[in-house]
């Protein structure tokens, strides 16, 4: 697994309404995939680089987390071309929903 790779502990569950659970950590309609994660108070969703994990966790930026919607296929997990892995469009989604491209 790919945090596990870069040493994060992960415990997992299976929530089957997963839209719910999306919406009610604050992740808006459209930025959803198929794995959500909680880190140090930040909602991951998505295949999120660990760089961009990084610089959240370093930064702290007053915000719900960060996104990576749908299932690109060159992303952390998805298989493709490793080197794209730390170029995927990441999102930084605010507390009121708002969305902007985040750097890392």
């Amino acid at each position: 697994m790919y945090l596990q790779d870069h040493g994060a502990d992960v415990e997992m569950t299976d929530d089957v309404d997963r839209a719910t659970f999306r919406a009610d950590l604050g992740i808006p309609d459209g930025l959803g995939s198929c794995h959500t994660a909680l880190v140090d108070g930040y909602v991951i969703e998505g295949h999120v680089p660990v760089g961009a994990i990084e610089r959240l966790l370093r930064d702290r930026p007053d915000a719900v987390g960060l996104a990576l919607p749908g299932m690109p296929a060159d992303s952390p997990g998805m298989g493709g071309d490793v080197s794209t892995w730390e170029r995927q469009p990441v999102v930084l989604v605010g507390r009121t929903g708002d969305v902007e491209p985040f750097e890392y």
